[in-house]
């Protein structure tokens, strides 16, 4: 019995790490600047940085970040001018990772904010 929860303990220790890097895949530069912008548009006060660091910790939850930066990237190029912009707002696989962003930013306002 000694034996099994023993080895349950090393398990657990090196098992540890490989989960906390799979829920933490956001890079520190992005979440900076997450919180960056956000705190511009909504004060720059103490506050608005703990429920703009939450906001950024809910989306990283529900959206791994390579879709997040394709999220953003969609968002941002379909905001373009002529045939580009009227490419990333006409297709439905744009479409549906843009939605896939505002889901999680409108599930990061309900618990943050």
């Amino acid at each position: 019995m000694k034996i099994l929860a023993a080895s349950l303990v090393v398990l657990a220790f090196f098992c540890a790490p490989l989960a906390a890097a799979e829920v933490n895949d956001y890079p520190t530069e992005a979440r900076a600047d997450y919180v960056f912008v956000c705190m511009k548009a909504n004060g720059e006060t103490r506050d608005a940085i703990r429920r703009c660091s939450c906001s950024i910790d809910v989306i990283a939850s529900l959206l791994p970040y390579d879709r997040y930066v394709a999220a953003e990237t969609v968002a941002s190029v379909s905001q373009a001018q002529g045939q580009i912009g009227s490419m990333f707002r006409a297709s439905e696989q744009a479409k549906a990772t843009a939605a896939d962003l505002r889901r999680a930013q409108a599930e990061a306002e309900i618990r943050c904010f």
